[in-house]
């Protein structure tokens, strides 16, 4: 089997017990599992939660913390106590994890994007297990990913996975619930997630953990959209990661073969990036963009509205409404001064380095 670049992600439910408190045998089975798909020649990345879960009972919560400050304390007490517990069992096989704990301002600024990508690439290539988690330390309930479920596809799509691995405590996706309809049928094979599945989807399944299957469903749509496929689902023993990259996991498969990958800075655009304006382009400019593969020129922009400075993203509307939104190579204030303008209309002065305002690869469609 060709070698692969897979991120698993392991939920509380599937590494603590009802008590808030890590499940040795649980922890163990997950710990043989990775191991097992390292020894096979495959790359590996880990995304745990568990960081709260591990720590309320801790500080004397009886179930887990509502409060900010509860979770944040939870977390604070429970993260050491996870990564420990990684040191100590991955440390059997000499294998040598790495802490990384991101929030929402890690993906938003650019620079702390490219470098976190820099950072795991590094340690992937040294043979090192990154272990992700958000911050929940520190993070705002504004500046959060909602739950570690849309951070591990973020991650996949961030380092180009070539599968997320959503491990939970359920057997994959049904057509109803089937906790409550024990005529529900299994789903094992999904192309697509639809905003109707989204719409049906229900909401967190235990008392330990923050996401249930909607959430789950939003992070396979994400990872789909930026190139990598999904398996969500459940398993037991060494070689549980192992069959499900070769398809025959206990859980649902999302995503279709072939699927485009997502180059960085276009991910950064479409998943992470604040909007800073807005340019409107007339009907050409709108073809070019959507339909011929070709930058944004100055010729096809007639308005603009905000503030922006070079190097920020904008939208772009067009005669049919919002058509994307890309980095634009101009301030607005430059802009104003020849937007409308074809090539040969710019004087002397106005012809700068470049006369594109978004370049195709700085551009994401709608």
């Amino acid at each position: 089997m060709e070698k692969k670049r897979i991120v698993v992600k392991i939920g509380s439910s599937s590494l603590t017990n009802t008590k808030g408190q890590i499940d040795q045998e649980k922890f163990s089975d997950h710990v043989h599992a990775v191991v097992a798909l390292r020894e096979a020649g495959h790359e590996v990345l880990l995304v745990s939660s568990g960081a709260v879960a591990a720590g309320f009972s801790r500080l004397g919560y009886p179930t887990r913390p509502i409060t900010l400050k509860g979770k944040q304390a939870a977390a604070a007490v429970g993260q050491s106590l996870l990564v420990q517990s990684y040191i100590e069992q991955f440390g059997q096989f000499d294998i040598i994890p790495a802490q990384i704990l991101l929030t929402r301002n890690d993906f938003s600024k650019q620079d702390r994007y490219k470098n976190a990508y820099a950072t795991i690439t590094e340690l992937l290539e040294r043979g090192i297990l990154p272990i992700i988690n958000e911050n929940d330390t520190v993070s705002v309930e504004e500046l959060t990913f909602g739950d570690n479920d849309m951070l591990s596809a973020l991650v996949s799509g961030l380092i180009h996975a070539d599968q997320l691995i959503i491990l939970t405590d359920i057997n994959g996706l049904y057509d109803s619930n089937p906790r409550t309809n024990p005529l529900a049928k299994k789903i094992d094979y999904l192309p697509e997630v639809t905003e109707d599945m989204l719409a049906a989807a229900e909401g967190a399944g235990t008392k330990v953990g923050t996401g249930g299957m909607k959430s789950k469903l939003m992070a396979a749509k994400t990872a789909i959209s930026l190139g990598v496929q999904v398996f969500i689902g459940l398993g037991k023993g060494n070689n549980k990661l192992i069959d499900i990259i070769e398809g025959a996991g206990n859980g649902t498969y999302i995503g279709k073969n072939g699927l485009t990958t997502i180059n960085n800075s276009r991910q950064w655009i479409a998943f992470h990036s604040e909007v800073s304006g807005k340019i409107y382009v007339d009907k050409g400019a709108e073809d070019a963009l959507l339909y011929n593969g070709k930058s944004l020129l100055p010729a096809g922009v007639y308005d603009i509205k905000g503030s922006f400075q070079k190097c920020d993203v904008v939208e772009v509307v067009g005669p049919n409404g919002l058509l994307g939104k890309g980095e634009v190579l101009f301030s607005s204030d430059e802009l104003k001064k020849f937007m409308g303008k074809r090539s040969e209309e710019l004087s002397k002065d106005e012809v700068l380095s470049s006369i594109v305002v978004i370049h195709r690869n700085k551009w994401v469609k709608a």
